[in-house]
């Protein structure tokens, strides 16, 4: 499990990257658990990780209803971007 998370972890960054995400916050609490938020037009995107170890990095998002959404795969953050996106006019 934590080598399918390690590259879901470099797959999501490749796709950010590549999107053109912007690093908004990068905060490291007292527990090591540092959080980087993401940003894109009027996309968020939060990745968590605890003692920068890229297996245990969590990910999450917030649907075009500002609800929160556990990003499991890359599917799941690339839905969540275009249905985002898609409602800007």
């Amino acid at each position: 499990m934590a080598k399918n998370r390690a590259s879901l972890h470099s797959r999501v960054h490749k796709w950010i990257n590549t999107i053109g995400f912007r690093l908004n916050a990068s905060q490291t609490g007292k527990d090591n658990v540092t959080t980087n938020h993401y940003f894109f037009e009027t996309f968020n995107f939060i990745e968590s990780e605890k003692n920068n170890d890229h297996s245990k990095s969590k990910f999450l998002c917030f649907d075009m209803y500002g609800e929160k959404m556990n990003v499991k795969s890359l599917l799941d953050l690339q839905s969540a971007f275009f249905d985002n996106i898609s409602q800007l006019k």
